[in-house]
């Protein structure tokens, strides 16, 4: 009797095409199968040591009519206490590599608390939960608590936007709030996976004028943006804290493969970000900042020429030469001009602040400093004048009305 033959097939994933595991497949996805495969043994690998369940809350955002929850849910060991990892913090410092050792629960159920309901959601394959729950909650900020099974619960923080506010503003995170030079691959994986946390720098200045763009207007939320992934929040947060950056919710993006691409693509993560708070709060207008190595000045444009009227200024953060060389150079110029959106262009907080004093977009200062007001302010007048020169494409300059 005949044998009958049989046949190899990969895996099925969710979200891949069954043609996956053709030996024609495109390289993307075969990179995505050996990602999430690996991903997979390093969960058996932890749960046979005893691991357990572990929730990574983030600062989430909403309106008085809903909630979007961020967390992150991965295996680690069972003694794992956050007061024992605080004291590991502050002792010996904490290098990004461990940030991505525990290994994430793929499809992990959760429950998420709010006013006494229970909501059931699920994370997706790399253990990510971004979801957005209806409910009732009052402005300001506000707690929900996440659930799931054989794990401690956890709380999130949410600011709730009332609907009154008008005013909004988006910050880029890398080489805006913190000197990375991330776009570089070997730059990238030493700010990453080596770099102790504490030896990370701030931009200069750029605390300053957060907080005092966020005390505007009865409080103005900020929503920080990075391409950065998800593993990295709770250093960002802790990096945040000790600068005294305004607290706010951060938007960050997953590790790993997609279907069609080898790395994700940080500026279609950042496009579709800043469209989904547009769509969030169609009662705000934008005030956003970034730097000029990682298509920022591009991507505003985009966003202001998609959503005319919504835009009050856009601040962008020149990197230095050794900034810019590690960062591949700086962004061209824009895609389109964006009339009637003042631009601010500077090296630091400073400078960007003077700008956008000008433009009225930050109240001046009630009491200015009186030791060096004539000297500093004619310096910076040269700067920004030169800056225009050198970079015409970030001004609003009427040639008709300036003659």
């Amino acid at each position: 009797m005949a044998r009958r033959r049989k046949t190899y097939r990969f895996p099925t994933i969710p979200g891949l095409s069954s043609a996956a595991g053709n030996a024609a497949s495109p390289p993307e996805q075969l990179a995505t199968l050996s990602y999430y495969s690996f991903q997979r043994r390093r969960r058996d690998r932890a749960r046979r040591r005893g691991d357990k369940p572990r929730i990574l809350s983030f600062t989430g955002y909403g309106s008085p009519r809903w909630v979007r929850v961020f967390s992150r849910v991965l295996l680690a060991k069972p003694e794992w206490s956050e007061a024992e990892y605080l004291a590991q913090i502050v002792r010996d410092g904490v290098r990004g590599w461990q940030n991505f050792v525990s290994p994430p629960i793929a499809y992990a159920k959760l429950e998420v608390e709010i006013n006494g309901y229970r909501h059931a959601v699920r994370a997706d394959r790399n253990g990510v939960v971004d979801v957005r729950i209806p409910c009732a909650l009052d402005p300001g900020w506000a707690t929900v608590t996440l659930h799931v099974e054989g794990a401690e619960s956890s709380s999130q923080d949410v600011l709730i936007i009332d609907d009154q506010i008008e005013r909004a503003v988006v910050c880029d995170v890398d080489d805006t709030v913190w000197v990375t030079a991330l776009p570089r691959p070997l730059t990238a994986a030493w700010n990453s996976f080596l770099l102790d946390e504490h030896a990370r720098r701030p931009v200069a200045g750029m605390p300053v004028m957060l907080n005092r763009l966020a005390d505007q207007d009865a409080g103005t939320p900020i929503f920080y943006v990075s391409t950065g992934p998800w593993n990295v929040a709770h250093t960002l947060t802790r990096f945040m804290t000790r600068h005294l950056f305004p607290l706010g919710p951060m938007l960050l993006t997953s590790w790993g493969p997609t279907e069609d691409r080898w790395f994700r693509s940080g500026m279609a993560h950042k496009v579709s970000a800043l469209a989904r708070l547009a769509a969030d709060f169609p009662h705000l207008t934008w005030t956003l900042i970034g730097d000029d190595g990682q298509h920022d000045p591009e991507i505003y444009t985009h966003f202001a020429h998609h959503h005319p009227g919504r835009v009050n200024a856009i601040a962008i953060r020149q990197l230095s030469a050794t900034e810019a060389l590690l960062a591949g150079g700086r962004a061209e110029e824009t895609q389109r001009a964006t009339d009637g959106v003042p631009w601010a262009y500077g090296p630091d907080g400073a400078a960007l602040s003077f700008q956008l004093e000008n433009f009225g977009i930050l109240a001046p200062r009630a009491h200015p400093p009186l030791a060096w007001p004539q000297s500093v302010t004619a310096e910076e007048q040269v700067t920004v004048a030169e800056l225009r020169a050198d970079y015409p494409q970030f001004t609003q300059d009427n040639p008709e009305t300036d003659k």
